[in-house]
């Protein structure tokens, strides 16, 4: 048997990185949810939904993430008995991500400097992903009652990152792929105008956090009126549980990739030389879609 002196010079380090899309379609980007209607009624369906990439079983049909809903005092699900106050699926799922995520069942959430007492978090299939998510490529769309926002992480905006238990952690802003959008209603640093960030980016573990409040806001404020079931506008969403208001309200935006809906609000008179002679302002907005026809007559008067 014969050995050899460990050298210095044994040690190779590599710089290489391997990156791959997040979905199994291959793809960077995901416009077309599904989940099971089985699970949906079902008793884990009270807890989380599984967001699949197809709606056929026989089509490699596969999760890619999973929507729940946490919350403090056990709001926006039924209790696990009727005697026992605060005790149920929502205040469960709180309390399994104060632990995996912060590592303090005492300590709340914080999104930039609001504290918050709920959330709705997306976990990501760890199969889907590698050592962490990709800083920076986030482009996150949710429609609300009143509209619809693009969300991105701020990691190309801050100079010293945040650990916690669940690894790094970055704000979630209004903007796309990590540039910032600065829309009414919003601070200079992205964040939502009275309610803090719309959330966190764990990218170590796989996991976004939603904060509702900021969601939920008037737009003024930089919300989309985002209705759920597990807060103050539980009235306003009635028949929802709080984790299929979410899946619609991020599903329901890729409606617009094939279907865009318009609300003509301004009819404009051209010339031959297609320059601006009138304009005529209707009554209320018209909506217009592949679907439909709309003849509109003006009247001039001089």
């Amino acid at each position: 048997m014969s050995f050899k002196a460990f050298d210095p010079s044994d040690i190779v380090v590599s710089t290489d990185s391997v990156t791959a899309p997040l979905w199994s379609t291959n793809n960077p980007t995901l416009t077309t949810f599904f989940t099971s209607s089985v699970q949906r009624t079902s008793a884990a369906g009270t807890y989380y939904l599984n967001v699949f990439q197809t709606g056929s079983s026989l089509s490699g049909s596969e999760v890619q993430f999973a929507v729940a809903y946490g919350n403090k005092v056990g709001s926006g699900s039924a209790n696990y008995n009727n005697l026992v106050n605060g005790y149920s699926p929502t205040a469960t799922i709180y309390g399994q991500y104060q632990d995996i995520v912060i590592g303090d069942e005492n300590t709340d959430f914080i999104f930039s400097t609001i504290t918050s007492s709920e959330f709705f978090a997306l976990s990501f299939e760890r199969a889907r992903y590698k050592g962490s998510l990709f800083l920076g490529s986030l482009d996150l769309k949710i429609s609300g009652s009143t509209g619809q926002i693009n969300l991105t992480d701020n990691s190309n905006y801050v100079s010293s990152v945040q650990f916690i238990e669940g690894g790094r952690v970055f704000q979630l802003i209004s903007g796309s792929q990590g540039t910032k959008y600065t829309n009414a209603g919003t601070t200079s640093d992205g964040y939502s105008a009275n309610s803090g960030s719309y959330g966190w980016l764990l990218p170590d573990i796989g996991v976004i956090l939603l904060n509702p409040k900021a969601l939920a806001a008037p737009q003024i404020s930089g919300g989309i009126g985002f209705l759920y079931s597990g807060s103050a506008t539980a009235s306003a969403a009635p028949n929802k549980d709080s984790n299929t208001s979410l899946y619609q309200a991020i599903s329901g935006y890729s409606q617009f990739i094939n279907n865009p809906q318009t609300y003509i609000t301004t009819i404009g008179l051209y010339n031959e030389s297609t320059e601006l002679l009138a304009v005529a302002k209707l009554s209320r907005p018209l909506q217009k879609d592949f679907t439909s026809e709309l003849l509109v007559r003006v009247k001039l008067d001089f």
